[in-house]
């Protein structure tokens, strides 16, 4: 091993141990490159319309595929997950109205900016000059493609990134920068022959392994999507009113899903105890005062009554 990479692989314990520190579950790292073998299943997704009104997904389709289009220089892209299994779940019985776990605690774009922040400062405070820019969500960044060319998992059937020791339910977070660092491969696809997830989904938007299409997803529906919802959609929803999590749910893997160190993550103690007859009945000014910190925000007091309206004849 030569002196340079002696230097290299330091720097990326280093990068991994205040990743640590700061609350990440896992940090990977990848050489900043073209995603060649995405290029083509990027183009044949648009193609084929499975980003439905998310046209932002067609935007900067170079930028998407080259974070050097991005970050001036860039050299790595340092990926981490954040886990964000709750330790008490809302009840989803045949009755009950659900949302994604995700959505339990408050808006994770900021705690992870937080958190990504924090260990930028770190290595520029521990290694010295160093050029990035942090993403969450907030750039044409192809963040599952990036964790799994950095170790962290593999992409499953149902498009979600699935990590062997913690399942799907994580935040994904990147560091895109000019530091020289030691890069992590890939890991092999620990799917097998299960299609449980496939099989699950009520609305059929997993079209082929591998391949979702996002206009048919319940989280689409229900979040995405700004006018109303197709009947076609109709008595398919399972009683999802904001995300969905079926396919997560039904994956072997997340029987090893823990449940998270974050408290801005927790479930709220008002939402906790909401009943059936609360979300029906809520206000706009409920709405806004429970959830002005929460991910709910996106889909909007008019949203929300849309979805919950739109299930009401079949349940």
């Amino acid at each position: 091993m030569t002196t340079d990479d002696l230097i290299r692989k330091e720097r990326s314990q280093f990068v991994k141990l205040k990743a640590a520190e700061i609350g990440f579950d896992f940090c990977g790292i990848s050489r900043a490159e073209f995603l060649e073998q995405e290029a083509p299943r990027l183009e044949n997704w648009l193609n084929q319309n499975h980003h439905g009104q998310m046209g932002y997904m067609a935007n900067h389709f170079d930028k998407r595929l080259d974070p050097r289009k991005l970050v001036d220089d860039a050299k790595c892209v340092i990926s981490v997950l954040l886990n964000y299994y709750p330790s008490q779940r809302l009840p989803e019985g045949s009755e009950d109205l659900k949302l994604s776990k995700y959505a339990y605690g408050k808006v994770y774009h900021f705690v992870l900016k937080d958190k990504l922040k924090a260990l930028l400062q770190a290595i520029q405070e521990g290694i010295g000059d160093v050029s990035g820019r942090i993403f969450v969500d907030s750039a044409p960044v192809m963040d599952k493609a990036w964790a799994a060319s950095s170790g962290l998992g593999w992409v499953g059937r149902h498009s979600n990134l699935l990590n062997r020791d913690m399942g799907s339910f994580f935040f994904i977070g990147e560091i895109i920068c000019d530091l020289d660092l030691s890069y992590d491969g890939a890991i092999k696809d620990y799917c097998g022959t299960c299609t449980k997830c496939i099989d699950a989904c009520p609305t059929e938007a997993i079209v082929e392994p591998y391949v979702v299409d996002g206009s048919k997803c319940i989280s689409y529906y229900t979040i995405e999507l700004k006018e109303s919802i197709p009947m076609e959609a109709s008595g398919k929803f399972e009683n999802w009113i904001f995300g969905c999590d079926i396919c997560q749910d039904v994956c072997p893997w997340n029987r090893f899903s823990k449940p998270n160190t974050t408290p801005e993550f927790s479930l709220s103690p008002e939402l906790s105890v909401y009943t059936r007859n609360d979300w029906e009945e809520i206000t706009e000014e409920i709405f806004t005062e429970l959830f002005r910190k929460s991910p709910l925000k996106r889909t909007k007091f008019e949203g929300l009554k849309r979805n919950i309206d739109f299930i009401k004849p079949v349940l």
